[in-house]
């Protein structure tokens, strides 16, 4: 008889298959631990949907053999992973929504355990997992907060709790500028006897790098990176890539021809990372990923380079002590603000990135309304920026215009439940079209076309979605914000001369939609300068915006 003691000696060295065979052909009745053991397994030798499904159901049936037992909340926890990353592993593909089944089943399991054994940090973050798949950010934020308020945040967890907050409205400046500071005890000190030493060596040229988890053919940090990769200065600089991803796809090849090396450190560990780095002799590093991604803040509190920036990726402040400069732009913080920073801010002339645009000629739209005979709004920011806030405001908007509608698409794929049902309270639903993700670029580009305005989120203002609306000859309804995360979309509109269209507040935020929507000529008249004037803005004058990043790079 197949003891317990064998199969862990079994797992233990990764023999899944016999593990699985054993355990089908001599456990005629499969206590929780047995069923639990069997469907890790299957988890570690195969993914497919069909072996998620397998592997669910028997972790279900774990848990519900034995819910007041550890091997029952081992069960629980495993189910909940395996939904969770389910839910990742079908992605796009996901159009039956497969995977939300177990996600709701999930949830449901996870307040029952919770009841049932009380605290218990793993099952809150794998509670975490399943919230922020669902998209209810609200509830994820609550138990990021108990973590935190019970000294159970490691590195990851604290880091995911403080970008997250970026979204709502009632973490200010003063408050990120307060925990990313403890962030800085969360990160190792690595023993500097473990490290090489940063090179005294003076280069020929200015070495410059940039680390990223993000490039990827479909990520839009892409665009903005491209802007000064594509025009720099052979003679002065050297540009590098290091990579944080294991997977390079048709965005790193496009990145091949542009820079003088791409290297991949995603198998390095931070020591080995922040040696390989050393190695090159960098002169600046560029963090273009912050608090955001699979980020590597390790590698910068230990240093990689005499100088590192925080630019692009995070809006925000780091707070760890060696990152020290931070890009922004005059509109985004304020001279009496800087002290809410952590880092050094350096400011560029006009606007603090720059879009490359894209490789197909623009093409002016009709306003839809003049087919419809109604106002689109639109909406195709990270649903994780539409908080309840927005919707109201959203809402109140909408039912100021007869017919007007709004449609709304997310980068990546979430669950709408929770938006649906938001907006259900504010008694818009019907006007509302939640649009799925789309796989080709060009697809998701063309949407546009059906939207009179857009609507910007906040206090998460968008950033990717505002270029790509303006190149498509689309306003963007922004409103004034207090920090830099918050101000992107009305430094957009400054460089693009629409002024008019950055609201002072909710109430102003109410009356410009209202009044595009309303006063048809003027809302003609606004699209047809800004399809004139955003290609020649410094939105997208890459030109002009290179000289000026690299005048600053000098400079230091």
């Amino acid at each position: 008889m197949t003891t317990k003691n064998e199969l862990k000696n079994l797992f233990l060295q990764k023999r899944f298959s016999e593990i699985i065979f054993l355990i089908e052909s001599k456990f005629e009745e499969k206590s929780s631990e047995i069923l639990n053991i069997l469907a890790i397994s299957r988890l570690s030798q195969q993914r497919s949907r069909e072996v998620f499904k397998q592997s669910l159901s028997e972790f279900e049936e774990a848990y519900l053999k034995n819910k007041n037992s550890q091997d029952g909340l081992n069960a629980l926890m495993n189910y909940l992973n395996a939904a969770a990353d389910l839910d990742d592993y079908l992605g796009y593909q996901d159009t039956s929504n497969f995977s939300k089944f177990f996600l709701n089943q999930s949830a449901k399991f996870f307040k029952e355990a919770e009841n049932k054994f009380g605290y218990s940090p793993k099952l809150i973050s794998l509670g975490i997992r399943i919230y922020k798949r669902l998209n209810q950010l609200d509830t994820a934020l609550i138990y990021y907060k108990k973590l935190y308020e019970k000294n159970n945040l490691n590195l990851q967890t604290f880091t995911s709790w403080i970008f997250f907050n970026n979204y709502k409205t009632y973490w200010k400046q003063k408050d990120y500028n307060k925990f990313t500071k403890n962030l800085d005890s969360y990160i190792p000190n690595i023993p500097k006897e473990k490290l090489i030493n940063l090179s005294n060596k003076k280069n020929d040229k200015i070495k410059i790098g940039f680390l990223s988890s993000d490039i990827n053919k479909s990520h839009s940090i892409t665009f903005f990176l491209k802007t000064i990769c594509a025009s720099y200065n052979k003679k002065e600089f050297e540009l590098y890539l290091f990579l944080n991803h294991k997977i390079e796809d048709e965005g790193v090849k496009n990145f091949k021809k542009l820079v003088d090396g791409i290297f991949n450190i995603s198998n390095l560990n931070d020591i080995e990372a922040i040696n390989f780095i050393r190695k090159k002799n960098i002169d600046i590093t560029f963090d273009i990923m912050g608090l955001s991604s699979s980020n590597r803040i390790t590698l910068f509190k230990n240093r990689v380079s005499p100088i590192q920036i925080s630019w692009l990726g995070y809006c925000n402040t780091l707070g760890i002590k060696n990152m020290d400069y931070l890009i922004a732009d005059h509109n985004l913080i304020y001279k009496n603000e800087i002290d809410q920073y952590s880092e050094k801010v350096l400011f560029l002339p006009n606007i603090w990135n720059c879009h490359n645009g894209f490789e197909f000629d623009r093409q002016e739209y009709s306003a839809p309304f003049l087919k419809n005979n109604y106002i689109t709004f639109g909406s195709f920011n990270n649903f994780n920026k539409i908080n309840s806030s927005v919707v109201k405001i959203w809402s109140n908007i909408l039912k100021k215009i007869p017919n007007a509608k709004l449609i709304m698409k997310s980068p990546t794929k979430k669950d709408i439940d929770y938006l649906e049902n938001l907006f259900d309270i504010n008694k818009v639903k019907e006007s509302i079209s939640f649009l799925p993700p789309e796989k080709e670029f060009i697809n998701h580009l063309n949407l546009y076309q059906k939207i009179d305005v857009a609507l910007d989120t906040f206090p998460w203002n968008g950033v990717t979605t505002s270029f790509e609306s303006i190149w498509m000859g689309v306003p963007v309804l922004t409103m004034k914000g207090h920090n830099f995360i918050s101000r992107t979309g009305e430094s957009i509109n400054r460089n693009i001369k629409m002024e008019e269209l950055i609201a002072l507040d909710e109430d102003d935020y109410i009356k410009k939609a209202v009044n595009l929507a309303t006063n048809k000529n003027y809302l003609i008249s606004i699209r047809k300068k800004i399809y004139n004037e955003a290609i020649i803005s410094p939105l997208f004058n890459a030109d002009k915006f290179s000289r000026d990043f690299f005048n600053l790079l000098k400079n230091l």
